[in-house]
């Protein structure tokens, strides 16, 4: 389970998050790309646009799910 007391810098202020964990597996930029995006310089992932719609909710739910190491939170 992601841990909201170790966000990585560059989320965008939200429910959703990445924290530390996260192994820059790409598999929540391409279930959510609006949503997700990569730090190039130190290789994660982070919650770049907080959700605008039902199908951008879902697609980020969709990727907490789906996120192989949890590093994904929701604190919606």
């Amino acid at each position: 389970m992601a841990d909201n007391t170790d966000k990585v810098a560059n989320n965008v202020d939200g429910d959703f998050y990445v924290d530390s964990n996260c192994i820059d597996c790409d598999l929540c930029r391409q279930t959510a790309p609006d949503n997700f995006a990569r730090n190039e310089d130190d290789g994660y992932s982070f919650v770049s646009k907080q959700p605008e719609s039902d199908a951008e909710r879902q697609a980020c739910l969709d990727a907490m799910e789906e996120c192989p190491v949890e590093a994904i939170g929701d604190d919606g």
